[in-house]
């Protein structure tokens, strides 16, 4: 701060531009991430991205069930949430620290 209490306008500038491209790269390194979830212990695999984007489910033969398709689509659900759970957390990994910033001196 300068005398008299008031920030460095250039300085904020300059420490919001640095986070600004800090998250982009944030934001590129969780959407090129690919996680996979589980469910049926490893029946059913589905894979997100790090933005929670679904690119790929696989089902194991086994659990195919024409008289029981519920437990099927549970199954898939569960692999799913299992799998945008991990991306919450790998995102809040890579964008927390960046988000802590954010507050302004003085403020």
């Amino acid at each position: 701060m300068r005398p008299g209490g008031q920030p460095n306008l250039q300085q904020l500038m300059k420490q919001a531009q640095k986070m600004q491209q800090q998250m982009a790269q944030a934001q590129e390194e969780l959407a090129a991430t690919q996680i996979t979830g589980t469910a049926g212990g490893g029946l059913v695999t589905a894979t997100v991205t790090g933005t929670g984007e679904v690119v790929k489910v696989m089902i194991d033969p086994k659990v195919v069930d024409p008289d029981d398709v519920e437990t099927l689509e549970d199954l898939v659900v569960a692999a799913l949430h299992n799998a945008a759970e991990q991306a919450r957390e790998l995102t809040e990994q890579k964008m927390g620290p960046l988000a802590g910033g954010l507050g302004l001196p003085g403020m």
